[in-house]
């Protein structure tokens, strides 16, 4: 049995609940456990009796009792073997990293297909497979903001906990630059404009859905997305830059199908009748989340860009679209007003 411990809350843990405190250090102990332990007085902080819910502050004392982890306690409840994420999970995610330069964050090339979170059905995600980038404390990077399943692209990932509060702020307060490119049926008219509409969710036999709404209407929400066209296919095909400066769920998805240029192969959106698909392309979502500008929580912009997923470069091979050709350093930059 381990001896009485005494760890200090750290400048990341200030503001942690103790409950979660506690599942970040020993994810083995059960909350029946710890509540268990409260209550006899056995955890304490800064040497008094607190409640789960106590949020702790940097630089105070947590009391850590014996905890029956060895086979020999007879008292202690059957411990659970934790799941642990098997190392070809770390290996995929390192595989597909962006940016690993710093302590603070991760930014991964999301896979078309690769679900980000787990869902109905759902037993392989991004968020599950960070279990192996668990770090020397425990701690698992978090997820700070969310791609479509179908979507590929740039995806950050805060290692730490203070980082993914500031990360999360940045993108409330829209202080975030996205950038994404899509392949849309037709050319949009003007060629470069900002979409304002609300839309609201709804509840369709495939899942959820989004539709355009009115303001006022039940759940509906502000969306804005500036778009603009970087090369088109005759007037079949076009290639967009769309930048939303909100964050709605399908935002990107429901606008271009509102501007009647639904992005290709997109099974919620794209309904229209007799369109054939041109040869060579697959029929799979042409939406990849290209770029993103976010400021680093240490100071300065932290700018990465994701290369195209293959059935999105297949495509641009296709229709002559060449990325060398188009620096978005140097594109037009649109305003975020709201």
């Amino acid at each position: 049995m381990a001896p009485i411990q005494f760890r200090d809350v750290t400048g990341d843990e200030d503001g942690m609940r103790l409950d979660r405190w506690f599942k970040e250090h020993y994810p083995g102990l059960s909350f029946g456990q710890l509540q268990k332990l409260m209550r006899t007085g056995q955890v304490r902080v800064d040497g008094k009796r607190v409640k789960t819910n106590v949020r702790l502050m940097k630089g105070q004392q947590v009391r850590i009792p014996p905890l029956a982890t060895d086979e020999k306690s007879t008292n202690a409840a059957p411990k659970r073997a934790m799941p642990r994420a098997g190392d070809k999970d770390g290996d995929f995610l390192k595989s597909i990293l962006l940016y690993d330069e710093d302590k603070d964050i991760y930014v991964f090339n999301k896979p078309a297909g690769l679900a980000v979170q787990g869902g109905s059905g759902m037993s392989r995600h991004v968020d599950g497979m960070l279990e192996a980038l668990r770090d020397k404390h425990g701690q698992k990077p978090r997820l700070v903001h969310r791609l479509d399943r179908d979507t590929s692209g740039v995806l950050v990932v805060a290692r730490r906990r203070s980082v993914a509060t500031a990360l999360t702020k940045s993108f409330r307060e829209r202080s975030t630059q996205k950038t994404y490119w899509a392949l849309v049926r037709g050319v949009p008219k003007p060629k470069q404009a900002r979409v304002s509409t609300y839309v609201a969710k709804y509840q369709a036999e495939d899942g959820d859905r989004m539709r355009i709404a009115r303001h006022g209407d039940d759940g509906a929400q502000h969306a804005v997305t500036h778009y603009s066209v970087v090369e088109q296919s005759g007037q079949k095909l076009s290639w967009l830059t769309l930048k939303p400066v909100t964050g709605r769920t399908h935002q990107l998805r429901v606008h271009s199908a509102y501007m009647e240029c639904p992005i290709i192969g997109d099974p919620k959106y794209f309904n229209i009748e007799n369109w054939e698909l041109p040869g060579g392309i697959q029929n799979k979502l042409h939406l990849h989340a290209r770029r993103i500008r976010i400021p680093h929580p240490k100071g300065g912009m932290l700018d990465v860009t994701a290369p195209l997923p293959p059935h999105m470069q297949q495509s641009w091979n296709l229709l002559g679209f060449d990325v060398s050709n188009y620096d978005p350093e140097i594109e037009e930059e649109l305003g975020n007003e709201d």
